[in-house]
């Protein structure tokens, strides 16, 4: 039995200098659709052509090509925080906070591959 329980969602997120320009590319070159663009955030998201898989664009003025991270949605983050850290997993930092968004938290595998748990706070997921 896993320590926490994630949903079924997973956000791939991704550095990129224009998040506009990069994408309209994606809609372009791979049809998926732009939920959003969160311009006070720098952050915006796109449906792939998977159920539960979207892509989040974070805009960095010099992005590092291939950095990805995993971002797995859960209903308490706090509570799923609290029994990785007693278990030991490293976390990057405190949890971030985003008001009337979305709170995340960036932990560490073993081998220091960065992942990220997300509780969405828009009360619609």
């Amino acid at each position: 039995m896993a320590l926490i329980s994630l949903d079924q969602t997973i956000n791939i997120a991704m550095s990129v200098k224009d998040r506009h320009a990069t994408a309209r590319w994606y809609e372009t070159m791979l049809g998926f659709e732009t939920l959003y663009h969160a311009d006070d955030a720098g952050w915006s998201e796109l449906q792939t052509n998977t159920a539960g898989v979207t892509i989040g664009l974070g805009e960095h003025t010099e992005p590092v090509p291939g950095n990805c991270v995993p971002v797995f949605g859960i209903a308490d983050l706090d509570a799923a925080r609290q029994k990785l850290e007693q278990a030991n997993v490293k976390f990057d930092g405190e949890t971030d906070v985003v008001e009337g968004m979305v709170k995340t938290a960036t932990f560490y595998d073993p081998d220091g591959n960065a992942l990220m748990l997300a509780q969405d706070l828009t009360g619609g997921a």
